[in-house]
């Protein structure tokens, strides 16, 4: 039995059931999502039908993501804010022509069971985009960051990487938790296609939004697991790409 740690899907949909495929996926393996399922490719409302029907075959821990937030607001409220169409809105609106109300009262369903974050039995914490207080998730004072931080990443990469956990000047954030896995911040930002590792943070977002592959990391072994690069699966599509 595995854990796998999936990275941003932003409603690629072929590249997520080639990455499974690709980490031959099986009913015994443990799946956790690290948000930002919908918005960019052509997909997201299928993307999200899919993790539901996944969810009756594997155990899955599915984190909600700042693009997840969005999209459950508009299918809620029927409000397109600004913001989330500058950010591959339209893609997930487009998506959903064609769904019923009552598929679409499912999806948001879905979207409310989504968590905040996640810690496991080992003290590993699973988080979209990060946290602020040094104290760790559980006393947070603004949610938000759990959707949009990228301070802790940022920190982590920055940090001299010779520190030992034990040592005075190790960020007080981290020493939280044994391990830390996030997305929301690409790899490709730093021109790395593969998922990131800086002091204990693990970062799996490796840029499908925009011109990267979907990733997947074993959580013990740590072996990655890749799709193709998105803008090949969909080359009629701009993705987040547009302009």
């Amino acid at each position: 039995m595995r854990t796998l740690v999936i990275g941003d899907i932003h409603g690629g949909l072929k590249g997520l059931v080639q990455l499974l495929e690709r980490a031959g996926m099986t009913a015994s393996d443990n799946l956790i999502f690290l948000g930002d399922y919908v918005d960019g490719w052509s997909e997201s409302a299928q993307v999200i039908s899919y993790l539901i029907e996944l969810s009756k075959t594997n155990s899955c821990v599915f984190i909600k993501g700042n693009h997840d937030y969005w999209c459950e607001d508009w299918l809620a409220s029927g409000i397109e804010s600004e913001i989330w169409l500058e950010h591959g809105g339209l893609g997930a609106i487009e998506s959903y022509k064609g769904y019923t109300k009552a598929e679409k009262s499912k999806h948001i369903d879905f979207f409310e069971t989504m968590e905040p974050y996640y810690i496991d039995s080992e003290n590993r914490l699973f988080i979209h985009a990060g946290f602020t207080s040094i104290h760790g998730v559980e006393r947070e004072i603004d949610r938000r960051s759990f959707y949009f931080d990228r301070t802790l990443w940022e920190m982590a990469l920055t940090a001299d990487k010779r520190l030992k956990k034990d040592a005075s000047s190790y960020p007080k954030r981290l020493k939280q938790y044994s391990e830390i896995y996030i997305g929301h911040t690409p790899t490709i930002n730093y021109n790395q296609d593969q998922p990131m590792n800086a002091l204990n943070v693990w970062n799996i977002d490796t840029g499908a939004a925009f011109t990267g592959a979907l990733s997947a990391i074993d959580l013990r072994t740590k072996a990655v697991f890749q799709s193709d690069k998105l803008i090949d699966l969909y080359p009629n599509e701009q993705g987040r790409n547009r302009k």
